[in-house]
């Protein structure tokens, strides 16, 4: 997805710079690398890469021998790891052609996937040097408890009431907690993690800039209501697992849990549609750039299998043919951004 790779790229001088950090302090002879929620598309390999290269900088500056890479690979069991694992042998040989060695980082490159939850132990104590996780932190563990009240919402919006806004706030609490707790154990002394949420600079959490692009998607749906071709209840109990923080409340969070510094915390923007990112593709896909075309497709992604679940295979196309408009619509006549909230921290002790 393009949107995500420009986040990625927005972070990039955050995660470089932790991980020259992380080595020059440590001199591993081996580095641990884990992306957290990594999926299977054409950017899951892309932080790696960087990585690995920064790495092969500092050596070649150094004179030093390059250490080992074991890179490790989580997301849910149901992610393609197949398709990553196709893919390795022209990533490494394409690495190897851009660090100019037959045999340099790019052969001395371990990968290895790890299905499982990261809101839950995934490795051993003291194993991993670094931590990267971008656009994955804003999923929760579970939908929130107690959102009976979220009536045609189906994520936190205006009209949903304090309770709600709560109760998913609550949830992040919690996850959150877990996801520190559990990362520290894992990291090596002066370990570092870098972590990009979805996220939004208002205090408040249902604003509009992190909750605008889901209330478009239940205003599709609440019109398929109106027509007879959802159920209103199956809508009405239907709420996306999705917490999208502020810095705020990020650094309140990773203080009380004790076992990180915060290095930086910083707040980025990208455009919903990823055309206007400063990438350039060809006539034949650009044909496609209606405004709504891109965004409707890259939250079809996201939120297909839950979507699925609750209301069935049948009426996504059409779901999805009328989010694009709805998109494209709003997108003509108004300023429309992801805002992203950054933070590296390093492990205490």
């Amino acid at each position: 997805m393009f949107v995500q790779e420009k986040v990625i790229s927005i972070a990039k001088p955050i995660t470089e710079e932790a991980m020259t950090k992380l080595f020059c302090s440590t001199s591993p002879t081996k580095v641990a690398i884990a992306d957290l929620g990594c999926s299977s598309g054409p950017n899951t390999l892309l932080v790696a890469s960087e990585l690995i290269k920064v790495v092969n900088k500092i050596c070649d500056k150094l004179g030093s021998q390059l250490p080992e890479f074991q890179v490790f690979l989580n997301d849910l069991p149901g992610n393609d790891f197949n398709t990553i694992f196709r893919s390795l042998a022209s990533f490494q040989k394409i690495l190897r052609k851009q660090l100019g060695s037959a045999s340099g980082a790019a052969g001395q490159c371990f990968f290895t996937g790890v299905p499982g939850s990261f809101y839950g132990r995934l490795f051993p104590r003291n194993s991993v040097h670094l931590f990267h996780s971008s656009y994955s932190l804003q999923w929760l563990s579970q939908v929130p408890d107690g959102l009976e009240s979220n009536k045609g919402n189906i994520f936190m919006a205006s009209t949903s009431p304090p309770c709600v806004l709560t109760a998913y706030y609550e949830q992040f609490q919690r996850d959150f907690s877990l996801f520190l707790k559990c990362r520290s154990e894992e990291l090596v002394a002066e370990g570092r993690m870098v972590l990009t949420f979805l996220g939004r600079k208002s205090q408040d959490p249902s604003s509009k800039e992190c909750c605008y692009i889901w209330e478009l998607l239940a205003t599709a749906l609440n019109n398929m209501v109106s027509e007879g071709l959802i159920e209103e209840e199956k809508v009405n109990c239907f709420n996306i697992p999705q917490y999208t923080p502020s810095p705020a409340e990020i650094k309140s969070e990773v203080i009380k849990e004790g076992s990180f510094t915060i290095d930086h915390l910083e707040v980025s923007e990208v455009n919903w549609n990823a055309y206007q990112n400063g990438f350039k593709f060809n006539e034949a896909v650009d044909a496609f750039n209606d405004g709504g075309y891109n965004v409707a497709n890259c939250m079809r992604a996201v939120a297909e299998p839950l979507l699925v679940s609750q209301f069935g295979e049948a009426i996504i196309d059409e779901l999805f043919k009328r989010y694009r408009e709805i998109v494209a619509d709003r997108m003509s006549k108004e300023k429309t951004k992801f805002i992203n909230v950054t933070v590296s921290l390093t492990k205490i002790g």
